[in-house]
C-alpha cells in the first residue's frame, strides 16, 4: 500500500533559489514536450513514446539556449517526461482530460527518486543542494528514524508555503472490527449528506463563509499595477485566503468520511454526475438574462461541496478498513420511490423537499427517503437483505425494474484533443 506523510518545509535562500530554478525547468520541459507531441499529432497522426521525448530531452541541454537545463538535477526533469506520458495514457484510456499547459502562477513541485534525495538521521539532502533541507516532522520521531521514502516531492502552493512529501510502501493495515451497520447516504448541498438514519449532516459553505473577504482581497489586487510588489502581495493574500477556505473543506471531508467508515461496515452511496451538475447550472438559461445569478450560485454551492472528492476519500479509507462501500445507479429513483411501498412517482420537482405516498399514505422527507432507498439498493447489489433497518424490502428483481425508470439527462461527451 501507498502511503504519504506531507509536512510544511523551510528551505533557506539558497535553497529555494535553487527549487525555483528546478521548478522553473520542469514547467519548461512539459510545456515544450507538450507542444511537440501536440504538434507531432495532428500533423502526421503518430504518437511520441517515451523514449523520443527523453532523447530529445538530451539534445535540449546540448543547445546553447537550454543548456541551463544541466544546472539542476535531471532526475525531476526524468519524471516530468514520465508523468506526461502516463497522463496521455490515462486521457486515450478515457481516464483523464487532455494534458495542459503549466502556469508559472499555480502549484509548483518537483519529484525526487532514491537516486536524487538522502533522508539519514532524520536529515532530508536533495541532489545538486549543498545542506539538507529542514522540514518539521508532525509525527513520532521512530517513524522518521525508520522511514524509506520512495520519492520525495517538493512543493511550493501559490501562497508561498512550502511542503515536502514521504512517498512509502506499507504494509496494508488490519481491517476494523465489523460492528453490524450499515447505511445508505444521500449526498446533496442544502444539506451535505443525510444518512438511513435520519441523520443530517450539515454543509459548511466553506466558500460562502468566506466569500466576503475573498472577495476584498481580489478587488485590492486588481487596483494594483501588474507586474508590482504590491500586486504580488495582494495575490499573496487572495492564495492564502483560498488556501484557508481549502484546509476547512478537507478538515470537513476528512473527519465525515472518518467517522462514516468506522462506525458502519457497509456505505451506500449514489454514483453522482458531478461534471455535468456543474455544467447544467451554469450552461442552462430559460430566457436571457434570467436566473443567471442562482445558477452559477447552485454551480459554486455543488463544487464547494466537493462530492466527489467525498466519494474518493469514502473509497480508499473503506478499503483500508476493510469496509464495503457499495454504488448506486446514478439513474436510480431514489428521491421518486416510496421507501415503505416501492410505489414510483411520475414526477417529483427538486423544490418538493416533503410528498405524502399516494398509494400507502405515507409522509416522506425526499432525502431521508433517498438514503433509504440508496441503502436498500445497496444492499440488494451486496446480496445482503435489507430487513427492517431500512424501511423497504428490496429485492434484486425489484431494484432492476426500477433502475431503468429514471431521470432523462444527456450523457456527457468526452472531448476529443483539442488544437493549439
Amino acid at each position: 500500500m501507498r502511503t504519504a506523510y506531507k509536512v510544511r518545509a523551510y528551505p533557506d535562500s539558497e535553497q529555494a533559489a535553487q527549487l525555483g530554478r528546478t521548478f522553473g525547468c520542469v514547467r519548461l520541459v512539459w510545456n515544450k514536450t507538450l507542444s511537440q507531441r501536440h504538434r507531432a499529432y495532428h500533423a502526421h497522426g503518430t504518437k511520441t513514446s517515451y523514449r523520443e521525448t527523453d532523447a530529445a530531452l538530451t539534445a535540449w541541454k546540448k543547445t546553447e539556449d537550454l543548456a541551463f537545463l544541466s544546472e539542476v538535477s535531471s532526475v525531476p526533469l526524468q519524471q516530468t517526461l514520465r508523468h506526461q506520458h502516463a497522463a496521455y495514457a490515462n486521457f486515450f484510456a478515457g481516464r483523464a482530460k487532455y494534458p495542459r499547459f503549466k502556469s508559472r502562477n499555480g502549484r509548483q513541485c518537483a519529484h525526487y527518486t532514491r537516486s536524487a534525495f538522502s533522508l539519514r538521521d532524520g536529515r532530508l539532502t536533495l541532489a545538486k543542494h549543498a545542506k539538507p533541507l529542514e522540514f518539521v516532522w508532525s509525527w513520532d520521531t521512530e517513524t522518521l528514524a525508520t522511514l524509506n521514502p520512495t520519492m520525495v516531492i517538493v512543493s511550493r502552493e501559490p501562497d508561498g508555503r512550502w511542503y515536502v512529501s514521504f512517498a512509502v510502501d506499507t504494509d496494508d493495515p488490519d481491517p476494523l472490527a465489523e460492528i453490524g451497520s450499515v447505511v445508505g447516504v444521500d449526498l446533496g448541498v442544502k444539506d451535505f449528506a443525510t444518512l438511513s438514519t435520519g441523520e443530517k449532516i450539515a454543509n459548511p459553505r466553506n466558500l460562502k463563509r468566506k466569500a466576503r473577504n475573498l472577495a476584498r482581497y481580489q478587488r485590492r489586487m486588481a487596483r494594483k499595477q501588474r507586474g508590482s510588489a504590491n500586486r504580488r502581495k495582494a495575490k499573496n493574500k487572495v492564495a492564502r485566503a483560498h488556501r484557508k477556505i481549502r484546509a476547512a473543506r478537507q478538515d470537513f471531508l476528512h473527519r465525515t468520511s472518518t467517522r462514516l467508515v468506522r462506525g458502519h461496515d457497509l456505505i451506500a452511496i449514489e454514483d453522482l454526475n458531478v461534471a455535468g451538475m456543474t455544467h447544467g447550472a451554469q450552461g442552462t438559461v430559460d430566457k436571457p438574462g434570467r436566473n443567471v445569478r442562482a445558477k452559477s450560485g447552485l454551480n459554486r454551492a455543488i463544487m464547494d461541496a466537493a462530492l466527489g472528492e467525498f466519494r474518493r476519500q469514502l473509497e480508499y479509507k473503506a478499503q483500508r478498513a476493510g469496509k464495503r462501500v457499495v454504488v448506486i445507479d446514478r439513474w436510480y429513483p431514489s428521491s421518486k420511490t416510496c421507501s415503505a411501498c416501492g410505489n414510483l412517482l411520475n414526477n417529483l420537482t427538486l423544490s418538493v423537499r416533503h410528498w405524502t405516498c399516494p398509494d400507502c399514505g405515507t409522509r416522506h422527507d425526499r432525502d431521508h427517503n433517498a438514503a433509504k432507498n440508496i441503502l436498500a439498493a445497496g444492499l440488494a447489489v451486496a446480496g445482503q437483505t435489507p430487513g427492517d433497518a431500512c424501511g423497504a424490502g428490496v429485492s434484486r428483481s425489484d431494484f432492476a425494474r426500477t433502475q431503468s425508470a429514471a431521470k432523462q439527462e444527456t450523457q456527457p461527451v468526452r472531448v476529443g484533443i483539442p488544437r493549439l
